[in-house]
């Protein structure tokens, strides 16, 4: 059976579809490449350039295909961005949505990998998240995330989907040194940036209530993130139950300026970061335990944050190479 990625070019995407290859499960990718890359697309696999927004596309793919299953990565993805710009988010978040899942019930396509994110909780007000967590987003993004959430809910109410939902934090690393995260607005990337210009990166944010002043987050390899979706995606070809959702954390939390301690010491540079203001939209902590999902997906992080790191460090190199 095929599964079909939305946003297989991107980031997370590719190495989602990455994964389904190195479990020989056939994928297919759809992106409109506004964030992805088609090379990041592994050689061999099937790729639609296109929008989820336009359903007779969806339609076609799903059709022509046959495909039984999808991964849904593809969305904006930028919490700061999204108060400014909250329409353009609801429309690629939510109208997105409502438009893959319409092509699905049309087509009999009934399970669904949902990637969601740890913005559904906002700030929580406990030291780990768990799935129970109230939801609290601060940003037009955790809502649009969290409405997903609800849709695809709702669709199993009405229509018998079969799925799972994937919260996930701050994604990092790489498995390929061919794919990097392209994004102009996470951590790491810009840290890259910097340093690779010559100038000092900048920390949003040094006035947060954390130990050192900086946001604390719950940092994951995205190689691990990948095979968490493939795990889910073998359970409900099996036929097995599911989580409606579940968290990719580590249970452990890593500030802003540890993140920079573990770049110095894997680039070797000694850089020399300038404080910067809040980005809006973004919670001070927020770290996760990945209990459930270690229970049903056999999650678990099998790198250490150097190791995350230097993966990245090696990917962004080889570009600028």
């Amino acid at each position: 059976m095929r599964w079909l990625v939305t946003g297989g070019a991107g980031y997370v995407g590719a190495h989602v579809v990455a994964a389904l290859v190195d479990a020989d499960i056939p994928a297919v990718v759809i992106d409109d490449l506004s964030t992805g890359r088609r090379a990041f697309v592994p050689a061999g696999v099937p790729f639609v350039e296109g929008t989820i927004l336009d359903g007779a596309l969806l339609d076609g793919v799903l059709a022509e295909h046959r495909i039984g299953g999808v991964i849904h990565v593809a969305g904006f993805k930028y919490a700061g961005v999204s108060v400014r710009e909250p329409l353009r988010t609801y429309r690629q978040n939510v109208e997105g949505m409502r438009t893959l899942l319409a092509a699905m019930q049309d087509r009999g396509v009934d399970r669904l990998v949902f990637s969601s994110s740890a913005a559904v909780y906002g700030t929580p007000d406990v030291d780990l998240v768990t799935e129970n967590t109230p939801k609290a987003p601060e940003s037009p993004y955790g809502e649009s995330k969290l409405i997903g959430e609800w849709l695809v809910r709702d669709q199993e109410v009405a229509a018998g989907l079969r799925h799972t939902s994937l919260r996930y934090f701050n994604v990092v690393g790489s498995g390929d040194a061919g794919v990097y995260d392209v994004s102009p607005h996470n951590l790491l990337p810009k840290v890259f940036e910097a340093l690779l210009a010559g100038r000092a990166p900048v920390i949003n944010g040094t006035d947060y209530p954390t130990p050192d002043g900086t946001n604390v987050r719950d940092y994951i390899h995205v190689v691990d993130l990948a095979r968490a979706h493939v795990a889910a995606a073998r359970r409900l070809d099996a036929g097995q139950s599911l989580e409606p959702a579940y968290n990719l954390g580590s249970g452990d939390g890593v500030s802003v300026r540890a993140i920079l301690d573990a770049v110095r010491r894997v680039t070797g540079i000694d850089l020399a970061a300038v404080a910067g203001p809040r980005r809006p939209g973004d919670p001070a902590r927020i770290v996760a335990s990945g209990e459930l999902a270690a229970r049903d997906l056999g999650w678990q992080m099998t790198h250490s944050l150097d190791e995350m790191v230097a993966s990245a460090w090696a990917a962004r190199t080889r570009l600028a190479g």
